[in-house]
Order: structure tokens, then C-alpha cells, then sequence
């Protein structure tokens, strides 16, 4: 059976993610900051080392966690910014660079964008800075993975569970189930393609 950790289980999409993963006959690690198989902070580089130092080797990474702030950005500070820097970007990053040494031979590293960064929100410049530096990211690192690694990173839009709460940001949206939205990282774990961007919007 393979290997796979999704890191932000316990979220919205996330558990959506791992449920479905789960189905197509994964094992499923999960994590994310308190609670899960293992405990990991994307934003502390020490605790992404400690956490693949204890799962040892893994045949698929699954990142669909991150933080940003969502703020106007005339009251936006270099500290906020630095709240996607650090997790979203950086994060995610780091989580390859240091994951794709605990991968086995033709593992896989799924990371995750946003609409944002291709349908602009107001207060929504710093995520979309972070999407669009995964997508990039990802595009550009397909061509240098060895071993027949693969990496991809999937956009969802905003999901019908979070949509009320933030409709007025995302007015005019069409939003989508979380279990949409898992097909994504379904299609980047089990499938063969490599560099791409999955975005899930209606």
C-alpha cells in the first residue's frame, strides 16, 4: 500500500483530501499543527525536518495548508505580508525541497494555490503573491526532480462549506464542494501528469 501525508488533514478541503485518498486505497498519513499522525508547522523549517525524519519514507506529499492574511493593502504591514511569505510560499517550498529526499522513486508532491491569484479579491494581494509564486514554483521544478519524481499544485476556489462566511469577499463567486475540490489532489497523487496547476472553479 502507498504511502502518502497530507499535511492540513483536518481542514476543509484537507479531510476531504484524505477521505478520498483513503478510498483509492492510500495510507493515509495525517498532519497538520495540533492534531494528526504527526504534528508540522509549514512556516518552521525545523518542524518540517522533524516531521519527515519520524515518517521516514513516503511515496506522496500532500501540502493544503497555509496561512495568509486577507487585508486592504493601504493598512498592510511587511509583517502581514510576511505571514504568506513564511507559510504559504516559503512553507510549501521548504516542504519540497526538504521532502523530495523522503520520497521513494516515482513519489509525488502536490501543493496547493488559490482562484486569487487568477480572479483578484479585494485584501487579497498577499495570497495571490504566494499563488502565484507556487504555481511558478512548481512549473519550474517539475523539470529538475530526479527519480521519476513528479509535482503539481492544485487552485481551488472558494468551497460551499467556507462560502457564507466569506461571501462578501468572494461575491459573484461560484463556489464548489471540498469534495470537488479533493478530486484535484486525487488527480495530481494517482495520475502521471507533472508541472501543472489543477484549477478546480466552475
Amino acid at each position: 500500500m502507498k504511502k502518502v501525508v497530507v499535511i492540513g488533514a483536518y481542514g476543509t478541503i484537507g479531510s476531504q483530501v484524505a477521505q478520498l485518498l483513503r478510498k483509492y486505497g492510500y495510507d493515509v498519513i495525517t498532519a497538520s499543527r495540533h492534531q494528526g499522525d504527526v504534528r508540522v508547522d509549514i512556516a518552521d523549517l525545523a518542524s518540517i525536518e522533524a516531521m519527515f525524519a519520524k515518517i521516514g519514507s513516503i511515496d506522496a506529499i500532500v501540502n493544503v495548508a497555509g496561512a495568509v492574511k486577507v487585508m486592504p493593502l493601504d493598512t498592510m504591514t511587511p509583517a502581514d505580508n510576511m505571514v504568506a511569505v513564511t507559510s504559504k510560499l516559503l512553507g510549501q517550498i521548504n516542504l519540497t525541497l526538504i521532502g523530495q529526499h523522503h520520497l521513494n522513486d516515482n513519489g509525488s508532491i502536490t501543493l496547493t494555490t488559490g482562484v486569487t491569484k487568477d480572479d483578484p479579491i479585494a485584501g487579497g494581494a498577499s495570497g495571490a503573491m504566494a499563488n502565484g509564486g507556487i504555481a511558478t514554483f512548481v512549473k519550474s521544478a517539475a523539470i529538475d526532480l530526479k527519480r521519476g519524481l513528479r509535482i503539481n499544485c492544485v487552485s481551488p476556489t472558494i468551497v460551499e462549506e467556507s462560502y457564507d462566511q466569506l461571501k462578501d469577499s468572494y461575491a459573484g463567486f461560484i463556489p464548489i464542494p471540498a469534495k470537488l475540490a479533493a478530486t484535484g489532489y486525487l488527480k495530481s497523487v494517482q495520475g502521471k501528469q507533472t508541472g501543472q496547476e489543477y484549477r478546480i472553479y466552475r
